[in-house]
């Protein structure tokens, strides 16, 4: 059962997308469409209500007509003798003989008249030429006859050997009943004239309606097409980054129309995103600045922090343990606040988009380097390197480079627990088609990113909770922090910034057991 119920699903299936892609996506479309169908609709109507209203017309004529002449054609009709009538021609069904004393005037062509006697045909003819036709009918047709009321109404009925014709019945002065009738043939004709004539008039107005009804609705929501492509320019362009010129007035014509109401309100719009934009540049700008001029300005008193600090560690008199405990804390809260200072001014000249240094650089003697100096750093984790058999080599900035990798393998050493597999994998691509791409990855089996981090992991001063005890190497430590961001949440927004001023991309994948950080650089000519 079920696998008939899928086969006859399986056939519908395509009918149903053949419906649906013959279905008017575009408002145009619909609108066209719509148009054409209330007036098809409408056509429909006005040549059904004309051919209803003629063939009634014409039904009620031809009931005139019969009332007007009654039954005296069939009263007329009467059995011959052999001797007065004279055949004219023979056949199975119809038998026809001129009766010269047969009264035929006034009678249309084809006027029918039957003489019905105890239920039975006793006469039957038809006007042909000014002559009366005798013919033939058979037990269907006398069924038929005998049907018919005597009413003084007229009726339709289908005579097998002459067609459909419009009957009028009454009784005849010896008990019988006389039947007059008038073809319906004429009428048939008439009123499918009226069909055809009224069908290729429609057709044509439909075809030319929907031709003129498409340019008209297109040439109406031209407005509408400005609006969507200047909605699409601005979609397109990067909101996110610098100063945003957006697009003119979409000058829609008429406001009074819909159309035009709605390229207005778009205009406003986009006149208030223009301003917020500037405004968000311009603060931006000062922000920019105040980091990189308090940047430059905090280097000189914590350098001589530091400088005072390491002086009176080497005085030569004694000194409390307390002191030198102090003046220790001093000197490392010193050099900390140098490399966050050295951060932030570095994070201000990617801003202004101060371009890095263009030289060879040996990646995979920056990745062996690097991996050392964690495995200094963290012997508790296990360290993997996986370098292709030929040397990498990239144009950048070496040392910004190097702070990438190590703010990589500063996040995976301070966010995960001793014995942590971390692989550093160093691949490279397009040898083969004169270009070389570079990809660097740092691999740990460790619990993963929460999921509320995910969102903003490399957005500035984003910090997280430590997620093992034996790694507290100070207050506030987040991911990124360490060597590269010294526990304030810089380190990965470094390292993005970084690999983007290279042209490149910085991206992530993480799930319990496993966090995989990808840096990407470009495609350079070899």
């Amino acid at each position: 059962m079920k696998a008939t119920t899928r086969s006859r699903l399986n056939r519908l299936r395509p009918r149903t997308l053949r419906l649906r892609a013959l279905r008017p996506r575009t408002l145009r479309a619909k609108l066209t469409w719509g148009l054409v169908v209330l007036l098809a609709l409408s056509c429909a109507t006005v040549g059904l209500t004309s051919v209803f209203a003629l063939r009634s017309y014409l039904t009620g004529q031809l009931d005139h007509q019969l009332a007007d002449s009654g039954c005296l054609f069939p009263s007329s009709l009467r059995q011959l003798a052999d001797t007065q009538q004279q055949t004219v021609g023979d056949s199975d069904q119809e038998h026809t003989m001129v009766d010269r004393r047969a009264d035929t005037r006034g009678q249309a062509i084809g006027t029918f008249g039957a003489r019905l006697t105890d239920a039975k045909i006793s006469d039957a003819a038809v006007v042909r030429a000014n002559r009366r036709t005798w013919v033939t009918l058979d037990a269907a047709d006398e069924a038929t006859l005998n049907g018919i009321p005597t009413d003084g109404s007229a009726h339709s009925v289908t005579l097998s050997t002459l067609g459909d014709y419009r009957v009028y019945a009454c009784a005849g002065k010896d008990d019988d009943i006389l039947v007059s009738g008038l073809p319906l043939a004429p009428l048939q004709e008439t009123v499918k004239r009226l069909a055809m004539a009224s069908s290729v008039v429609f057709g044509g107005a439909l075809v030319i309606t929907g031709v003129a009804g498409a340019l008209w609705v297109r040439r109406s929501l031209r407005p509408l097409r400005r609006v969507a492509d200047t909605a699409a320019a601005v979609a397109a362009l990067k909101l996110d980054s610098g100063a945003v010129t957006l697009p003119g007035p979409t000058a829609a014509g008429d406001p009074h129309s819909e159309a035009g109401q709605v390229a207005a309100a778009l205009d406003h719009m986009l006149g208030h995103v223009q301003e917020a934009l500037a405004k968000r540049h311009t603060s931006e700008e000062r922000l920019r600045s105040f980091a990189a001029d308090a940047s430059h300005e905090l280097r000189t008193p914590v350098a001589s922090i530091r400088g005072h600090a390491e002086l009176a560690l080497r005085h030569p008199g004694p000194v409390p343990a307390k002191v030198e405990r102090a003046l220790d804390r001093v000197a490392a809260e010193a050099v900390r606040m140098s490399a966050m200072v050295d951060d932030l001014l570095l994070l201000a000249r990617l801003d202004a988009g101060r371009p890095l240094q263009r030289e060879p650089v040996d990646v995979t003697r920056l990745v062996i380097d690097c991996t050392d100096d964690a495995r200094a750093a963290s012997p508790g984790h296990s360290w993997v390197l996986d370098l292709p058999e030929t040397p990498v080599t990239v144009t950048g900035d070496a040392d910004r480079l190097a702070q990438v990798l190590t703010n990589l393998l500063a996040n995976a050493r301070l966010h995960t627990p001793a014995g942590t597999l971390v692989t550093v994998r160093l691949e490279q691509h397009g040898l083969d088609q004169g270009t070389l791409s570079c990809t660097l990855s740092v691999t740990d089996n460790g619990p993963g990113i929460t999921p509320e981090l995910r969102q903003t992991l490399f957005e500035r001063f984003t910090r997280a909770d430590r997620r093992h005890p034996d790694t507290r190497n100070g207050p506030g430590n987040g991911p990124g922090s360490g060597t590269g961001g010294a526990g304030a949440g810089l380190g990965l927004s470094i390292a993005a910034a970084i690999v983007e001023a290279h042209e490149g991309s910085l991206t992530f994948e993480s799930t319990p057991g496993s966090t995989v950080f990808t840096v990407l650089l470009p495609e350079i000519p070899l």
